[in-house]
């Protein structure tokens, strides 16, 4: 008589739980389709005392209360979980470009980087280790196979209020093929629907803040507490019009982003917003509003996802911060293979200098994405 070997079984998958319901139910529905599942939680930085004297009033995530709910989640599903210590390489990875990009003009984007180099970069090392052949998240995204080429990529998930692909653009071939999304099909409400339903202790909790290591979203406070502790000088300088006229004088370059008009103290017949920023001399330009609209922009640091490059221009659809809709565009090589040039159909506002731009076609696939150098004009 012969035993017969069973051929179906799920593979091993490390999912990475934040504590929040998204990751949460990530990981409940993988389990309860046979997966063999590890949940990981990724301390990525330390409260500061003043932080968890605010206890709750912190909505950030991969805190230790977050790891709590995380595992409360693991020990209800009875899977194995752990904490992974990644604050060193937050602080290299995240933190620190973070920081240098304010110091010289830039707007930073920490949540392409964190995903790109922590929390998926490592989490596919130590996936290996651990045996696992897969890695879940709870991004809102869906992974497919681009209809022109046949590579992998990303496709706007069914919530498109919630879609986190302009995240994620940076994520390589190789990365995408291990990854999962079991959220992309799903929206919001029927991720809380489910979490409910299946009684996980995360199920109505609070969405964390956007920028996880800064508390209330004051990145002003943030940015001036990393240059005291590290001895950098950030002078105060001049706003300038764009016709080199002296307008006042602002708190230092880092605390100013293209687009901005809030925050700048200049009174006049007109609203006035940050056009760009000049380094070299320490000045904040500034403008009306139809100063601080673009017909294009410059991107390098490119990564490709549906494309494998692009060596003639491409009509596409253009995506310069999170909340921004795509607008129409042309998309065009400069001779350079890691810089391409943007020209939009209509004007954009507040094309931002260190911001990442996404390149998607028609059909809400992911082409590509990149870092935005400078906005154009014709």
């Amino acid at each position: 008589m012969t035993m017969s070997v069973e051929t179906n079984a799920k593979p091993r998958v490390l999912v990475a739980m934040s504590g929040g319901v998204d990751s949460s139910l990530a990981a409940e529905l993988l389990r309860a389709e046979g997966y063999d599942i590890i949940g990981v939680n990724m301390r990525t930085h330390r409260l500061s005392p003043e932080e968890k004297a605010m206890g709750a009033a912190i909505r950030t995530c991969c805190s230790p209360v977050d790891a709590k709910d995380a595992r409360a989640c693991a020990d209800r599903g009875a899977f194995p979980f752990y904490v992974l210590d990644v604050e060193p390489a937050f602080e290299r990875d995240v933190i620190d470009p973070f920081i240098r990009a304010y110091m010289n003009g830039r707007t930073p984007n920490p949540c392409v980087l964190c995903n790109n180099f922590v929390k998926l970069g490592l989490l596919l090392e130590k996936a290996r280790l651990w045996g696992c052949s897969q890695v879940a998240t709870g991004h809102y995204a869906r992974k497919v196979r681009h209809p022109e080429t046949g590579r992998w990529t990303l496709k706007r998930a069914a919530d498109t209020q919630k879609d986190q692909c302009y995240y994620l653009y940076g994520l390589t071939q190789e990365q995408l093929g291990t990854l999962l999304f079991p959220l992309g099909e799903l929206t919001k409400s029927e991720v809380r629907e489910r979490a409910r339903a299946s009684a996980l202790p995360t199920a109505d909790k609070p969405e964390s803040q956007e920028i996880c290591f800064i508390p209330s979203n004051d990145y002003r406070g943030f940015l001036r507490k990393r240059f005291a502790e590290r001895g950098v000088a950030m002078p105060r300088g001049k706003f300038v019009s764009t016709t080199g006229e002296v307008l006042g004088e602002h708190e230092g370059i880092a605390f100013y982003t293209v687009g901005q008009r809030r925050g700048i103290g200049i009174a006049g017949p007109h609203p006035l917003y940050v056009v760009g920023i000049d380094v070299a001399a320490n000045n904040v330009i500034v403008g009306p509003r139809e100063e601080v609209l673009f017909d294009g922009l410059e991107a390098d640091g490119l990564n490709w996802m549906g494309l494998a490059g692009l060596d003639a221009p491409r009509r596409v659809r253009v995506q310069i911060r999170h909340r921004h809709a795509a607008q129409a565009a042309l998309l065009s090589p400069t001779g350079d293979a890691d810089t391409v040039r943007v020209s939009f159909d209509e004007p954009a506002q507040a094309v931002a200098p260190g911001q990442a731009v996404v390149f998607w076609d028609e059909d809400d696939h992911v082409l590509g994405g990149g870092w935005i150098v400078r906005g154009t004009t014709d």
